[in-house]
C-alpha cells in the first residue's frame, strides 16, 4: 500500500461533546507526522460534494473545550446509495485523499465500511452520546451526556421534593438505555425504563411508586429512555392511577451540547492520535475503541457487526438501591 500522505477528517451523524477534541488530535498528530490534513465539512455529504479545506495547527486552536463539532455534521441518505458512494470515491481522488478518519456513531461506521470496500482507506472513532457502539466500552461524548443529565435530574429532584411530586424524565438513547440506567442509579431514581427490557406499567412503574409512598417517601423520580416510552403519557398514567401529582420533563438536545468533560477530552485525544499513528504505520480500515479499559483497534467490518448489551446486574442494583 502506498504511504499515507493526505488524510481527511469528518464528523457524521448526531454531534457529541468531544468531537472537537478528536478533530484537534487528528490534525495535530497528522501535522506532527508530516501529513496533509483536510477538514471535510458536514460529514459524508462533504465527501460527496467536495466541501473540504486544509487544516493546520492554528485552525484547531481553542476548540478542545467546545461542544458540538467545528466541521459540522449531518446524516447523509445519499451516501447510503451506490451513486453517492461513487461520487465520494471520485471526489476523494480529486482531492488526493489517501485515507479518511470518520468520527460518529453506528451510521458513520456503516458508511465507512461501505466506502472502504470500494478502495478508500478508513479509520473510525466512536463519537455518540448513546454509547451504543458494540466494539467499544465507551464512546466520545457519553460521559459528558451522563453528567449533563445527572445535573438536570438533581435540579428536577429539588423541585420534586419541594412540591411532593413525581417527575418523569425522558433521556436520549434511541434503542439503547445506557444513559437511562446509569443516571438512574447515580440519581437515585425510583424507576428506570429502558428499551432493552419490556416493562409492565402496573408492575414496573405504578407498584414501585406506591410502595415507595407507603414507606413514607414524598417525591419520586422516573427515568425513561426515549426508546422505552413517552414521558408525557407515562406521567399522565402515574397521576391517574396513583393520585400523585406528576410532571414530565423531556431533556432533548440539551444532552448533546456543552463543554466536554475531562474524560471525554482525554479519550477523544488519545483515540484521534491513535488513528493517525495507525495510518502512518500502514494500518487501514480499523476501528479505534476501548476494550478492558485500554485503547485498541480492530477490523472495521468486524466492529460494525459487533453488539453489546447492558449488564444485568445494573438493573438489580437500580432496583435494590431505589427502595
Amino acid at each position: 500500500m502506498k504511504k499515507i500522505r493526505t488524510i481527511g477528517v469528518l464528523t457524521s451523524g448526531g454531534d457529541a461533546p468531544g468531537m472537537n477534541a478528536a478533530i484537534r488530535a487528528v490534525v495535530r498528530a497528522g501535522v506532527y507526522n508530516d501529513m496533509r490534513v483536510m477538514g471535510i465539512r458536514r460529514g459524508y455529504n462533504g465527501l460527496i460534494s467536495g466541501d473540504m479545506d486544509d487544516m493546520t495547527l492554528r485552525s484547531v486552536s481553542d476548540i478542545i473545550h467546545r461542544g458540538g463539532t467545528v466541521l459540522q455534521t449531518v446524516r447523509s441518505p445519499e451516501f447510503e446509495t451506490a451513486e453517492g458512494l461513487r461520487k465520494a470515491m471520485e471526489i476523494s481522488k480529486v482531492f488526493g485523499l489517501d485515507a479518511v478518519v470518520a468520527i460518529g456513531g453506528d451510521g458513520t461506521y456503516r458508511g465507512a465500511r461501505d466506502i472502504c470496500r470500494l478502495g478508500l482507506p478508513m479509520m473510525v472513532l466512536p463519537g455518540t452520546i448513546d454509547n451504543d457502539i458494540g466494539s467499544t466500552e465507551f464512546t466520545i461524548g457519553y460521559d459528558t451526556a451522563l453528567n449533563t443529565v445527572q445535573d438536570a435530574i438533581d435540579k428536577i429532584r429539588d423541585t420534586a421534593y419541594s412540591l411532593e411530586r413525581c417527575s418523569v424524565v425522558q433521556v436520549m438513547g434511541r434503542d439503547a438505555g445506557y444513559i437511562a440506567i446509569n443516571v438512574g442509579i447515580a440519581g437515585g431514581a425510583e424507576v428506570v425504563l429502558v428499551p432493552e427490557r419490556r416493562h409492565d406499567l402496573m408492575k414496573d412503574v405504578i407498584k414501585p411508586l406506591l410502595e415507595a409512598r407507603n414507606r413514607g417517601k414524598k417525591h419520586y423520580i422516573v427515568v425513561v429512555a426515549e426508546g422505552a416510552g413517552k414521558a408525557m403519557e407515562i406521567a399522565d398514567e402515574i397521576e391517574k392511577r396513583t393520585g400523585i401529582e406528576t410532571r414530565a420533563t423531556i431533556l432533548g438536545h440539551l444532552q448533546r451540547g456543552g463543554s466536554p468533560t475531562a474524560r471525554d477530552r482525554v479519550l477523544a485525544s488519545i483515540m484521534g492520535m491513535r488513528a493517525v499513528e495507525l495510518l502512518r504505520d500502514g494500518s487501514i480500515n480499523r476501528a479505534v475503541c476501548v476494550q478492558q479499559g485500554k485503547i485498541v483497534d480492530i477490523d472495521l467490518c468486524e466492529a460494525v457487526d459487533m453488539k453489546k448489551s447492558i449488564e444485568d446486574n445494573l438493573f438489580e442494583i437500580s432496583r435494590i438501591l431505589a427502595q
